[in-house]
């Protein structure tokens, strides 16, 4: 009798479940899919390049995981610490680099695209396609922007061993040491 109604409450909490994630799923394709979202999106696409995405992302990452690893309740309250620190450190050591070089490449394309001319240097057009008539339309910033970004990726390649570990490290330290209260 009782494993009977047991059954029967799990049974009633799994179909509000599913009619909850039905009633969810059911809601998606408006926000998704509609007017607002589809504006929204290629306003994002069009205005928002990697480096702001970047700042973005570290943003929503120091909101969130930090938190992860301080109510990670399997290890030890010094390890916790620690790794809350780490945590806090490999984000603001990505996110800085990664937006300075990031944005950095892009300015650097900007510099080195511009329509030739007589008083613009050669260096000014090196990255300037050959059949490009304006350079200040949304296509032509498009174009900047995905290949400072290209470009980026293979600078951060370097800049990972070189800026971030060391200043992950060096953060690290410093906030655990702030968060042991000055004694490691």
């Amino acid at each position: 009798m009782v494993v009977g109604c047991v059954d029967m409450a799990i049974s009633a909490i799994k179909n509000t479940a599913n009619k909850v994630q039905q009633a969810f799923y059911n809601a998606m394709p408006n926000f998704v899919a509609g007017q607002k979202a589809d504006k929204f999106y290629k306003t994002a696409g069009r205005e928002i390049s990697s480096a702001e995405n970047r700042l973005i992302l570290g943003a929503t990452a120091l909101m969130s995981q930090p938190f992860i690893d301080f109510y990670n309740r399997t290890i030890d309250e010094d390890t916790r610490r620690v790794a809350v620190c780490r945590t806090i450190a490999k984000i603001i050591a990505g996110t800085v680099t990664g937006y300075a070089v990031r944005k950095g490449a892009i300015k650097g394309i900007q510099m080195c695209s511009k329509l030739p001319g007589k008083d613009v240097p050669k260096w000014q057009t090196l990255f300037t396609p050959k059949d490009v008539k304006k350079v200040d339309t949304d296509e032509f910033k498009q174009y900047q922007n995905a290949l400072g970004t290209f470009i980026s990726l293979g600078v951060m390649l370097f800049t990972n061993f070189l800026i971030d570990a060391p200043l992950t490290k060096f953060l690290t330290n410093k906030l655990n040491a702030k968060a042991s209260g000055g004694t490691k």
